[in-house]
């Protein structure tokens, strides 16, 4: 009888050319994705060995990092670095034959958003990149993870990847999501309870309700962050959801081989009665919106909530970590989320960047002014994105706003190019890291989706997204239900059960791996029945 298998263990199986005693793997590469910050070493290690790149076709280039995303980028990048590493990106994809998007492509923008655009990111394919957040393409129900500079150049010259089998985890998610909460609030929620190390050593598979009812680009932003909660990758199954997202793609397979890849992809999922090592289970219907307070990804808390205070930590390591995440971001325990004044809105990235995120942005926006003195960007993570949002009218309703309107890159995410925090300034940021001087030296990031950055860049602080839009739709409804001039558009089709609806609190403390008080998930662990290397990003 067939062991039952997870969807990993299936994927791992398929793309296993060998494996010795010791449980080293070698495994086949579909698909890789480069960028100018990991691969200028990679391409000089293949030129200083004569060898050629193996399947320059199965390789695909975009510059994304250090691009600058103001309108006059077309006059060229000022850093000296920053150019030397595109320019090089450049001269390397012409001389190995590597198709490659430049800043002035339309095709251009972050790569992990640039692959499933193009039809590049194909369910039950491994994919590689030199950048962390390659777990993004796991939503396709794809394996795919970071590595490293030397790795990139092992892939580039043979298609093939050194590995060990990783372990298993499943997390769970089932419920519907609250009017409000939202995909970033799940992965949020989700490693505010593991911690950035619970998912050491495993490659997380996404079920549930809740992560069945997420769009592609929900998908996304949850898969994105798995190397926040420690995994070597995140994977979703695909499902119709997937299918329709990549059907008509500019690569994806066509007439016959379609249906062909439709037949093949129906079987990747996890076989009833397959084990997994750990297993995490969240109620969706009870997350609130999170803000994140400190300096670590898994430093969650509810929107409703208060800075917690890092002294109920027991454990002596923890809590002086967490007390030097306070005084870097510069808060006292007990401070209410909602008092917290920012001085600049980062709405992007590869995480959020998508064009259901700034649709969702713009719903709040619209209408609406940004706060007096804050700077607030909104950076496409494409140029199709872009194109795409400027044809639904997104880029005019940032504008009124007060919004800065962005060309694509990775922008804000990191200080790798033009857009920085300055010392102290405080960022509502829809990235995935809150590190130390991440988006800026001594800049001070907190993590949130992109509708609660939206509202905090109108507000001037944190706002509960649930109560504050709600808020001035009932001013409107007790006005007699019309359209008022101050939110117009906001206002519109709001019923008297928008008002009436009851909710329930949640409440999001250090996350249940950090202190005893526990958060109001209905998060369950339970062990199986029978019991890497980072990259440049």
């Amino acid at each position: 009888m067939t062991k039952a298998r997870t969807l990993y263990d299936k994927i791992f199986d398929d793309h296993l050319v060998d494996q010795q005693d010791d449980g080293t793997c070698l495994l086949y590469i579909d698909r890789h994705l480069v960028h100018e910050v990991t691969s200028p070493q990679a391409f000089e290690g293949l030129r200083m060995a004569s060898r050629n790149v193996r399947h320059p076709e199965k390789t695909l280039a975009v510059v994304d990092h250090n691009v600058p995303t103001s309108p006059d980028r077309k006059f060229g990048i000022k850093n000296p670095e920053s150019r030397i590493q595109v320019d090089a990106l450049a001269k390397n994809a012409a001389d190995f034959g590597i198709e490659y998007y430049d800043a002035n492509d339309e095709r251009q923008g972050i790569v992990h958003i640039v692959g499933p655009e193009q039809g590049f990111t194909l369910p039950g394919m491994t994919i590689v990149c030199g950048d962390s957040h390659t777990s993004t393409h796991g939503a396709f129900g794809a394996l795919a993870h970071g590595i490293g500079t030397s790795e990139v150049e092992h892939v580039l010259a043979t298609q093939t990847l050194i590995q060990r089998r990783a372990k298993n985890m499943l997390i769970e998610v089932d419920g519907a999501l609250p009017e409000g909460v939202t995909a970033k609030d799940i992965i949020l929620a989700i490693i505010g309870e593991i911690g950035t190390a619970g998912g050491t050593g495993h490659v997380m598979e996404y079920a549930g309700e809740a992560i069945r009812a997420l769009s592609m680009e929900g998908r996304m932003t949850v898969c994105n962050m798995s190397i926040e909660g420690g995994a070597r990758a995140g994977l979703i199954a695909p499902d119709e959801t997937t299918y329709a997202y990549i059907k008509d793609r500019p690569r994806a397979p066509k007439g016959k081989a379609w249906d062909m890849a439709l037949a093949y992809w129906d079987s990747l999922r996890t076989d009833e009665g397959a084990e997994f090592d750990r297993v995490v289970k969240l109620d969706a219907a009870n997350l609130p919106p999170i803000v994140t307070w400190g300096s670590s990804p898994e430093d969650v808390v509810s929107v409703t909530g208060v800075v917690p205070n890092p002294d109920e930590i027991t454990e002596e390591t923890k809590r002086l970590s967490k007390k030097r995440a306070l005084e870097y971001m510069g808060l006292t325990p007990g401070t209410k989320i909602t008092d917290i004044a920012v001085d600049r809105v980062f709405i992007g990235s590869c995480t959020n960047g998508r064009i259901e995120d700034l649709r969702e942005a713009a719903k709040v926006a619209e209408g609406q002014k940004v706060k007096d003195g804050l700077n607030a960007m909104i950076v496409p993570g494409s140029g199709l994105v872009k194109a795409q949002a400027e044809a639904e009218g997104l880029d005019r309703i940032f504008k009124a706003a007060g919004f800065d309107w962005r060309e694509p890159g990775c922008s804000m995410c990191l200080a790798m190019n033009d857009d920085r925090l300055k010392p102290g300034e405080r960022c509502a940021s829809t990235s995935n890291r809150n590190f130390e001087g991440r988006q800026g030296f001594k800049g001070r990031t907190h993590l949130v989706s992109p509708a609660m950055a939206a509202a905090a860049a109108i507000a001037g602080h944190f706002v509960d997204i649930r109560e504050w839009p709600r808020a001035k739709r009932l001013f409107c409804f007790a006005a007699g239900g019309n359209l008022c001039s101050g939110h117009a558009g906001l206002c519109k089709d709001v019923g008297q059960s928008d008002f009436s609806r009851q909710r329930e609190e949640a409440t999001i403390g250090f996350g249940s791996h950090v202190t005893a008080h526990r958060s109001r998930f209905h998060i369950q662990r339970t062990p199986s029945a029978a019991a890497g290397d980072r990259d440049a990003d």
